[in-house]
């Protein structure tokens, strides 16, 4: 843990790691803050630079991560792990939710694909195909970095939703399956090359399984 302090102070932070850190605070401390307190504890204790807190802490409220409330002159900040976990699990379910969707989507496409690759012409419905083939694959990239960014959270809310994480991984990875198997199709059936199956699919050379 302390090289990896070491090493993150050297890269410096990202905002996701400032996110952790910081609501860090909130759970070990299981108090309510002010912002100037934050910016006291964050950097001394989590390596956050002061300057840098007011953002981080206002991203972590937009998400309704940290609740805040008004009291007198002052603003309070507080954070429980019980919300953060039913948060992640809500965020979870409705991004399975959208990668089903786009399964049964994909599905559609391969089988208009398969039938417009008959004749190989270069006919407009043929592009339109390619054309919304390409666009769930953004799709899936974007779903993807959300469930990447799920998963840094703080251990303690990590062991109990790594489990529907997985879920939701493994159903990405079906994608990525269903994506390699048309290839290997396109590849076998109609003697093309990889190469000129990625360029044609706008399909990424790193396109690989989430682990």
């Amino acid at each position: 843990c302390d090289l990896e302090n070491k090493m993150s102070k050297k890269r410096g932070l990202s905002l996701e790691e400032k996110r952790q850190r910081l609501l860090e605070i909130f759970f070990e401390k299981k108090d309510f803050f002010q912002l100037k307190e934050l910016e006291k504890i964050a950097p001394k204790e989590k390596g956050i630079t002061s300057m840098s807190v007011k953002d981080v802490l206002q991203s972590l409220v937009d998400d309704n991560i940290v609740d805040s409330e008004r009291i007198g002159t002052s603003n309070y900040f507080w954070a429980f792990p019980s919300k953060a976990l039913n948060n992640r699990k809500r965020k979870i379910s409705e991004l399975e939710e959208k990668i089903e969707n786009l399964q049964t989507k994909k599905c559609d496409l391969d089988k208009q694909l398969m039938d417009a690759q008959h004749g190989r012409d270069d006919t407009s419905d043929r592009q339109e195909i390619l054309k919304a083939l390409a666009q769930k694959k953004k799709e899936r990239t974007v779903l993807s970095d959300e469930l990447e960014q799920y998963r840094l959270c703080d251990p303690d809310v990590l062991k109990e939703v790594k489990q529907q994480t997985r879920v939701a991984m493994d159903a990405t990875n079906r994608w990525t399956e269903n994506i390699f198997s048309l290839k290997s199709w396109c590849r076998d059936k109609l003697n093309l090359e990889e190469s000129v199956i990625d360029k044609q699919f706008d399909i990424p050379e790193d396109l690989d399984y989430i682990s």
